[in-house]
């Protein structure tokens, strides 16, 4: 087939197909890297999804069916409400795709949009959550933390910045300027929670961020050192925070974009969550005793 033709006939495909935006959740396990597409010996959460919409016959490559991910996440990253769109050949049944994909992924709700819609740039917010994943009050055992100190540091964050010294550079060149609506923090369950939302992020920005923000609480950095990170004419290297205490909590679009959740898709994702939260909160328990009892020898 000519490129000509095939081009023609891949048009005329997608005129006749509908495009949808699908929301999802995963959990960044060890075995994901990542949600991006690599080589195929690689698993990724987009390889999992474009598999089985494939398997599933909703379309038939990514490409021609213009298969997005609205937000990219690095390895171990969890997501409560990614979304991916992109021409299928039917109407979507969540069920029958999540019967094929593994429990730690799963898609719970779904709407059809305008055929020019992209899920990644008509995101009008993304919100993440980060979750240290030491407790607060084993944290002070080792170390001194400001929470005040904490406080202000995101104050200092929102608003609109250049954050090029907290983002990871690649080999393309991007604007590191942003808005950031909100950067807050509060103690939920003796855990330190971050809330972040502004309509995109850069790579790696909102590790960068926690990191440096917990290190003006532990007096590692002066609050003066972490104001000159907004300097765009330094260049200050470091390590992110751990990417296990990441979640891409939400992704926002224009209110005439409404989601019809699916039922039986939603008890699959609660009934896995519940699973895992009473597994790891008898497995808390069971080594908190086990420290105790050995205390006490």
């Amino acid at each position: 087939m000519d490129f000509h033709y095939s081009h023609l006939q891949e048009n005329y495909e997608i005129m006749n197909e509908k495009k949808y935006l699908i929301r999802f959740y995963y959990i960044g396990k060890k075995k994901y890297y990542g949600t991006q597409r690599q080589s195929p010996d690689i698993l990724t959460i987009e390889q999992c999804l474009i598999e089985a919409l494939i398997k599933r016959n909703y379309m038939q490559e990514p490409r021609s069916a213009k298969f997005e991910l609205a937000s990219r996440t690095d390895r171990g990253v969890s997501a409560r409400a990614a979304c991916f769109s992109f021409f299928s050949m039917r109407t979507p049944i969540l069920m029958e795709l999540n019967s094929i994909l593994p429990p730690s992924i799963g898609l719970y709700s779904f709407c059809e949009v305008p055929k020019n819609f992209s899920s990644r740039h008509d995101a009008i917010m993304r919100h993440y959550k980060y979750i240290v994943p030491i407790p607060l009050s084993i944290f002070k055992k080792e170390k001194e933390l400001n929470l005040d100190m904490m406080r202000q540091a995101c104050n200092a964050l929102k608003g609109r910045h250049n954050f090029v010294n907290f983002h990871k550079w690649g080999k393309e060149k991007v604007n590191t300027v942003r808005d950031l609506e909100v950067a807050s923090m509060e103690v939920i369950s003796d855990f330190i929670v971050f809330d972040f939302k502004s309509q995109g992020f850069l790579r790696q920005q909102v590790r960068r961020m926690v990191k440096k923000i917990l290190e003006v609480g532990m007096g590692l950095i002066k609050f003066d050192d972490f104001l000159e990170l907004f300097n765009p004419e330094k260049g200050i290297s470091y390590q992110p925070a751990d990417p296990v205490g990441l979640i891409l909590w939400d992704i926002l679009y224009n209110p005439d974009i409404k989601f019809r959740q699916d039922p039986k898709s939603l008890k699959r994702m609660k009934r896995y969550f519940q699973t895992h939260y009473l597994k790891y909160r008898h497995r808390a328990l069971l080594f908190s005793l086990l420290e105790q009892g050995n205390a006490r020898k």
